[in-house]
């Protein structure tokens, strides 16, 4: 079982932090910060895999034209 662990870090410390990283770092942490404060970025995600597998998809000309 997972425990809490408080950490004061400011804003300005994980600002800095995140622009210490690799662009593959960075774009990983915004993804993982959005899956655990927004539950529906991940209900977003699971349903456009299942209109991926489904076949339920248009090529970008069919949504945006050319």
């Amino acid at each position: 079982m997972a425990h809490a662990l408080k950490v004061n870090i400011s804003p300005e410390e994980i600002i800095e932090a995140v622009k210490g990283m690799n662009k593959r770092e960075r774009e990983a942490f915004v993804e993982n910060l959005l899956a655990s404060t927004a539950p529906e970025y991940l209900d977003s995600i699971k349903e456009a895999r299942a209109d991926y597998k489904a076949g339920r998809l248009k090529t970008h000309d069919e949504v945006f034209g050319k």
